[in-house]
């Protein structure tokens, strides 16, 4: 049953912008390790950091909540598996979210142009 549904669509040029003027505290600050080895081998990291971006809000408007409602953008690790599908790692704050709301699956879907990131999640009870 499909407990919520979020999806966003980011600027590319807008996340290469605020890299520019903010650098490592801007990225440290969203992104995890993980996402930021992930993005950063890309030859063009902005257009991975932005869709990661899409991703960490769709999240958040699929369950309804908005930043600062109880999980932070960088709670929120979007990483690939082997075929290279994105997948939600959950850190304990995710996973209490989830747990408390009966959350019992998680899907995501990418895509991206030189100037637009978007992505959609389901969210699965």
């Amino acid at each position: 049953m499909i407990q919520g549904i979020g999806t966003d669509i980011v600027e590319v040029s807008r996340i290469e912008k605020i890299i520019e003027k903010w650098g490592p505290r801007f990225i440290e600050r969203v992104y995890t390790p993980g996402e930021i080895e992930y993005c950063s081998k890309k030859a063009f990291p902005a257009m991975h950091f932005a869709a990661r971006f899409a991703v960490k809000e769709s999240i958040l408007k699929s369950l309804g909540i908005g930043l600062g409602k109880g999980l932070r953008l960088r709670d929120i690790e979007v990483l690939n598996n082997q075929e290279g599908s994105p997948f939600l790692q959950s850190n304990d704050a995710v996973k209490e979210v989830f747990r408390r709301r009966g959350i019992s699956g998680v899907h995501i879907s990418i895509t991206h142009t030189k100037k637009y990131a978007q992505a959609v999640v389901i969210l699965e009870k």
